[in-house]
Formats: C-alpha cells, sequence, structure tokens
C-alpha cells in the first residue's frame, strides 16, 4: 500500500526541525503528532521510521541529497522513507526522483569509507577506534544503525514469563525469550502494547534486556533497605521492587519532579507498594544525610552520553558533543561518591551508564575505588554467578549490541568492607529515618 503524497511533506516538514537538534527526535516527534491529530496510526509510523532512518544514516544520506538536483532536504526525506518503509510505498515523486533514487540503490554501501558507513560524528568515530580497533568499531557502529528490537520485562508479582507468551500469542503476537535475562521476551514486531489487558494490568513493562540484566545484578532481596538513586521515570525501580517481593523499603531518587510523577501511575499498574518516591535537589541533599551507612544496596545509573541506546535514539550521536563527555565525568563522579555514603557496611553499590565509552565506565570505577578505600570492587562473573546468569565478562559488566543484541551498557559492583555502627555524627537510627521519610 502506498503512503499518501502530503506523507513526505509532513516528514520533511518535522525532519527539518528534528535537525537543528535543540531536543531529543522523539520529543520533536510527539508534540508534532500532538498538533497534526488528522495522521492516522499509520501515517504517524511511516513518518517516525522515516525520520530514524535518516538519523541513523545521516553521514551517507547527506551525500546522496546533495548529488541530485532539486532541495536537499526533500531528497533526505525521500531517502529516509524509502529506507524504512521500501521505495514502492512512497507516492507523489517525480519521474527525475524516481530515477534518482533507483541509482542510489544500486550504490554498495560496503565500498565506501569506513568513517562514512560507520554514520558517525568524527569525534565519535576516533574514540571508537581508538578503543575498540577499526574492525569491531564498525560490527558495533553496524549494529547501533540497526532499529531495536522490543524487549518486555513480566512482572513477577503479576504473571510468570510462559503466561506473558501465551497471551501474547493469542493476539497474535510472536515472541521469545531473552537469553540472558530470566524474565525478558523480545517481540518479534512492533505492536502497539498501551490497551492491551497485559499491560493496563501492570504484568509486563517495556524494559531493554541489558537494563533488566541491571537491575538483576543489584541482588535486592526480600526485607532490604535499597535505594536506586538516579531512579529517572523508574523502569529499574519497577525492577527491583519485583525483585524483593514488594518487601523491605525502596527509595527512588531522583532531582526532577516530573521524572518522578512518570513513576507513580507505573508503581499503580506494577502493584509495588514498597516504592518511595524522593525528589532531591543535589547527591548532597539531607535527605541523603539522614540515610547514610543503613542502606544493603544502592544502584546509581548516572547521567551519561547515552550513546549505547543508539539503536533507539539515533539522534543522540549528533546532539553529543566531546565537551560534554568531560562535563559529564565530574557529575558522574559527584553523583557516584555521594551515593556511596548511603551504602552500609557490607552494603553494594552499583554504578551503571547506557554507555560504551571508557571515560565514563572504567575511568570513573577506578578513579572511585582509589579515592575510596572502604570499597572493593567484586568482580562481574562473581556478581553474575550470583545471579545465574550465564554472560561471561571479567571484572565489570560491557554490554554491546553486536555481541549481546542489547543496548550498550556498563556496570561496577563495589562492597563496602564492614564499618563502625557510627559513621557521621549527625546520622538518625534507620527507624527514625524511615519515620523522617513517611512523614514527606
Amino acid at each position: 500500500m502506498r503512503l499518501p503524497p502530503a506523507i513526505l511533506a509532513n516528514a520533511e516538514e518535522v525532519l527539518r526541525e528534528i535537525l537543528r537538534f535543540t531536543a531529543p527526535a522523539d520529543t520533536t516527534l510527539s508534540r508534532y503528532f500532538r498538533d497534526h491529530p488528522r495522521l492516522g496510526s499509520r501515517e504517524r509510523g511511516a513518518i517516525a521510521e522515516g525520520i530514524y532512518a535518516v538519523l541513523r544514516n545521516k553521514s551517507f544520506f547527506t551525500d546522496f541529497a546533495e548529488a541530485g538536483n532539486g532541495p536537499t532536504m526533500r531528497r533526505l526525506t525521500i531517502l529516509g522513507l524509502a529506507e524504512a518503509m521500501g521505495a514502492d510505498s512512497l507516492g507523489g515523486l517525480t519521474e527525475e526522483e524516481v530515477e534518482w533514487l533507483e541509482r542510489i540503490k544500486q550504490i554498495d554501501r560496503n565500498l565506501m569509507p569506513a568513517n562514512m558507513r560507520s554514520n558517525m560524528p568524527k569525534w565519535l568515530f576516533d574514540k571508537l577506534i581508538a578503543q575498540f580497533g577499526e574492525a569491531e568499531t564498525m560490527l558495533l557502529a553496524d549494529a547501533l544503525n540497526a532499529p531495536a528490537p522490543l524487549d518486555l520485562r513480566v512482572n513477577s508479582l503479576k504473571s510468570t514469563r510462559e503466561d506473558v507468551m501465551l497471551a501474547l500469542a493469542e493476539a497474535p503476537i510472536l515472541s521469545t525469550p531473552t537469553p540472558f535475562a530470566p524474565l525478558g521476551l523480545r517481540v518479534l514486531k512492533k505492536p502497539s502494547l498501551q490497551n492491551m489487558p497485559l499491560f493496563q494490568s501492570g504484568a509486563i513493562e517495556v524494559q531493554d534486556e541489558g537494563s533488566q540484566i541491571l537491575s538483576q545484578i543489584v541482588g535486592a532481596k526480600r526485607g532490604e533497605m535499597v535505594v536506586d538513586f538516579c531512579a529517572g521515570a523508574g523502569g529499574k525501580t519497577l525492577a527491583l521492587g519485583a525483585l524483593m517481593r514488594n518487601t523491605g523499603r525502596l527509595y527512588a531518587f531522583d532531582v526532577s519532579e516530573k521524572r518522578l510523577a512518570k513513576l507513580k501511575p507505573r508503581m499503580a499498574r506494577s502493584g509495588l507498594s514498597n516504592v518511595h518516591p524522593v525528589q532531591i535537589a543535589h547527591e548532597r541533599d539531607a535527605k541523603i544525610k539522614r540515610l547514610a551507612g543503613k542502606i544493603d544496596r544502592v544502584l546509581v545509573d548516572a547521567p551519561c552520553s547515552g550513546l549505547g541506546t543508539l539503536r533507539r535514539n539515533p539522534d543522540v550521536k549528533w546532539r553529543q558533543q566531546p565537551n560534554s563527555i568531560v562535563e559529564l565525568q565530574a557529575k558522574q563522579a559527584a553523583i557516584l561518591a555521594g551515593a556511596a555514603r548511603l551504602v552500609k557496611g557490607g552494603g553494594r553499590l552499583v554504578y551503571a551508564t547506557c554507555s560504551f565509552l571508557n571515560e565514563e565506565n572504567d575511568v570513573i570505577a577506578e578513579q572511585f575505588l582509589a579515592a575510596n578505600p572502604d570499597f572493593t570492587l567484586v568482580p562481574m562473573n562473581k556478581v553474575l554467578a550470583e545471579q545465574k546468569i550465564e554472560l561471561d565478562m571479567g571484572d565489570y559488566l560491557k554490554l554491546l549490541p553486536h555481541l549481546h543484541q542489547t543496548d550498550g551498557f556498563f556496570a561496577a559492583v563495589f562492597e563496602r568492607k564492614p564499618m563502625p555502627k557510627k559513621v557521621y555524627a549527625d546520622e538518625k537510627p534507620a527507624d527514625e529515618a524511615d519515620a523522617a521519610y513517611a512523614a514527606e
């Protein structure tokens, strides 16, 4: 079925705005669709897929678009829609554009220079070559430039993976178990889930398998006190709460009231009652100080470049700049240091990013260990074995899309050595701290 000619104009209009890179692409698309309510779900899907195809392939699409006659933005849009939906689906093309598109299809992209084929800005391509070497960089780039699958996490408080698979099959939606995450399912297509009883009842959440693995290695147990230090909208918080079987106390800290507000309806669906969202001003907020030295497990999913999510957010590679990585390093180190104060003797601290850059990962972990002799590194192979996850890792968790079919993730696990009962003079007993939070 051919797309209406007007779709090309709509896609070109929103692409022009997105390529200014003043806001995330998904935010701009959502706003555009709200402003154009007459666009149907099929048209919105085509526009979105076409836009994301341009963002993934921007380097050589720009080169192709400039090689022909006519407005470059229109040609970029044509290339994106043709890549995503198939050239035969496009309506409203001129005879010259059809011939040009046919010539483009004949080009062997594998013959292009590696830097262009990678579809990455030069600074990022150079970093990856230095870190991984050219052969692995190209495998990584190819994986990052392919759309991500749709992964689901089964809420073990509401259902089992087997029952969810059967319910999906009746929809009919085909799914397969994820290879590493014990509660994950990979959906073979991308159906709309929001109106499905499974989703509305809280039996499933959309969550990449890598994010599920990260939640698993925290090792949260029944009855513990756990903190998700950078909770955001709470995907990992919900996973941790289910692992705790809705017992103990799970604090969801975040500086953004808006992000925490998004967590509340998800909590209601999930059936969790042990989650306590807490807005903090910064990593040294007094609310953190009250719980110092009392927490069993702390997860720090730190603000990062987000480069590990390029399969889902390809605009990130064009919006990030080298100097922003340096700024993020300072923020990551400060947040990790602040979160470390919460951990009790024998407790664990997990530092994680959705990035594959050493500067945000290994470097931060090693700096933390050097500055905090009361913490030791727990080798990731040991952590994974504890959780019965069959992944071969060294000291750190390093998930990469071309090797593990997940988003790019890093994690390090630290354990605090036994320490005196009192660490801070103004420290309150755990029950008083709990009472203080309950009153807020």
